[in-house]
């Protein structure tokens, strides 16, 4: 239970101690300052404590968004100050040192170091007026705006994609009202999201034609859904540390799995063996975010971050229909899920996999390459937090430290050595037969290069590229291995793997995009890192016939799976995990 401590004389008429209750609040009168100090001090340390003023006049979404927000320590709107257990210490020290006065409060604890969360209101009025014809006119304001139309509009994300915004958010936001007025909670929503996405995949798995279909629509319902939870968390600000994980993890369950279903549908309704698109198209899109993850975590704290690059997006970005074209062509997950749908339902899943490939290969071209070229013309200065964010997704593992050749400098020297090294592995994998040793010899160059790539701090204009192609030399080796072995269930072996792994390098983007670093070192070392796990597999494929080979690929999977999920189920239901809810892509 919060607390609400309202200060000053009651005012005549006011809905205030109405609306803290209905926020959840135990509201204590306190006319004056002893009363306020005793109030305070009978709160319990671990609960959340809030100070309004009696006069205060506004929304109760206002009071909502400026008292009840759990990402934030502490919190203030004109009129009331808020702060958790981890700040009621600053609070107190600030109501002991400048009296009862919310804003005076506020500004206190920000003085005294404390970040204090002040929320963008927009229409909605939060105000203390002195006067009668003052409050009147505050009064006035206040039935002029609607506030629950504002908090529907809210709840849906800025920037989203022209399916999301046009197709789904136009009645999306009102299934999680429905959702928030029936107590249901957003991790439920996500629940319910990743079980229709499931049932959608068994639909597929079943490979006819009315399966198909009906994977279709329940992909796109499983999206609706999708939408629904994190509109549903911005309506009733229901933020969580397993929301947090769910909604940062769900979404590629969700797509990996429909990957596998289309995949099994294909071989029980023509015998279509299609699983090397399903990997193919899962290392690609794995790719492709880790592409943005590293360019994101390089860029967003670096100083003098400009360029004319950028300056002509922004540019373009101001002439309406570009926008939507633009956003359309990185083919974010609304638009990507429904051209599944929509394929899965009136195609083949081999037809189905050439489109996503060739629509997410597009893709991954004109983001990387305007990346590129927005890196080639800024001149940042990268911190030393970014060149460890892209140190921790580089995920360099047992064998780092293997070659004494250290990398000096910024320049490019990185990045190229990764490439080159990721080429000869690659091109080794491709080449040669299965169980040659060749590959074996190529995956040994891998390890010493990328160990030389990841030797020197990642602060160069392209070390974002490292960690990008350490997966697509990774994963890629993984899926030609396993199409050489061209024995039964290798593929789907190899796909489990993969899966396994991309989950670890996710966990990680989000790790630090909580805050929190990246996962513990022992993990990274006990699943291998992303050198000697090539290097393993590699070994695996000289060692073993075919057969074997794919019960090794298969006990890998599950051993990395269970050691993986395992450690990142006791990170994000713990008090550590950050209470955040991450935005992911644009939908």
């Amino acid at each position: 239970m919060s607390t609400a401590i309202v200060t000053g004389q009651p005012v005549p008429g006011s809905s205030l101690e109405g609306d803290l209750r209905a926020l959840g609040f135990d509201v204590r009168l306190a006319p004056d300052a002893a009363d306020a100090e005793a109030a305070l001090a009978a709160v319990p340390g671990d609960q959340r404590v809030a100070v309004v003023d009696a006069g205060f006049v506004g929304h109760a979404h206002a009071l909502r968004l400026g008292l009840t927000d759990p990402r934030f320590p502490a919190s203030a709107i004109p009129g009331a100050v808020t702060a958790q257990p981890s700040a009621r210490q600053a609070l107190n020290r600030a109501v002991g040192e400048t009296g009862i006065a919310p804003d005076t409060v506020a500004k206190s604890i920000e003085a005294a170091g404390t970040d204090v969360h002040r929320p963008e209101l927009g229409e909605l009025v939060a105000a203390v007026p002195h006067d009668p014809q003052a409050r009147n006119e505050a009064r006035q304001r206040v039935a002029a705006v609607d506030d629950e139309a504002i908090r529907l509009r809210t709840a849906v994300k800025a920037r989203d994609g022209f399916f999301t915004t046009y197709c789904i958010s136009p009645y999306s936001r009102y299934i999680a009202r429905w959702c928030a007025r029936r107590g249901l909670t957003p991790n439920q929503v996500t629940t319910a999201s990743l079980l229709t996405a499931l049932i959608a995949a068994g639909c597929a798995a079943t490979g006819t034609r009315p399966g198909f279909v009906a994977a279709g629509l329940l992909l796109l319902f499983s999206f609706v859904l999708d939408c629904t939870d994190g509109q549903l968390a911005r309506y009733s600000l229901q933020y969580s540390t397993l929301g947090a994980w769910l909604d940062a993890t769900f979404d590629r369950a969700k797509e990996y799995a429909y990957y596998a279903g289309l995949a099994l549908g294909a071989a029980n309704s023509t015998g279509d063996d299609v699983w090397a698109l399903a990997l193919g198209a899962m290392v690609l899109q794995t790719c492709r975010h880790v592409v943005d993850f590293s360019f994101n975590e390089a860029n967003h704290d670096a100083s003098g971050n400009t360029s004319p690059t950028a300056a002509l997006s922004d540019k373009l970005d101001s002439v309406g229909w570009t926008v939507w074209v633009r956003r359309m062509i990185v083919l974010p997950i609304g638009e990507r899920w429904a051209l599944i749908a929509i394929f899965t339902a009136l195609t083949t899943p081999r037809i189905t996999f050439y489109v996503l490939l060739v629509g997410c290969a597009l893709a991954a071209c004109y983001t990387t390459a305007g990346r590129v070229l927005r890196s080639l013309t800024r001149k940042a200065q990268r911190t030393p937090r970014a060149a460890q964010a892209l140190d921790d997704l580089a995920d360099a593992g047992l064998l780092r430290n293997a070659t004494v050749r250290k990398l000096r400098g910024r320049g490019y020297a990185a990045p190229l050595t990764a490439l080159f090294g990721a080429l000869i592995l690659v091109s080794d994998a491709a080449t040669s037969d299965f169980g040659s040793w060749t590959v074996v010899a190529g995956a040994g160059a891998y390890v010493i290069l990328s160990d030389v790539a990841v030797s020197g701090p990642l602060t160069g204009p392209l070390d974002w590229l490292v960690p990008p192609i350490f997966r697509a030399a990774e994963y890629g080796t993984i899926l030609l291995l396993a199409a050489k072995a061209d024995v039964q269930g290798a593929l789907p072996a190899a796909f489990g793997l993969v899966a396994a792994v991309a989950y670890h390098h996710y966990d990680t983007v989000y790790r630090i995009r909580g805050g929190t670093g990246a996962p513990p070192r022992w993990l990274v070392q006990a699943i291998g890192g992303h050198e000697t796990r090539t290097l393993v597999v590699t070994v695996l494929a000289a060692l073993l016939t075919a057969t074997d080979f794919t019960v090794a690929l298969t006990a890998l999977a599950v051993l990395v799976a269970l050691v993986v999920l395992a450690e990142s189920i006791r990170f994000w239901v713990s008090a550590g995990a950050p209470a955040v809810h991450d935005e992911g892509e644009p939908a």
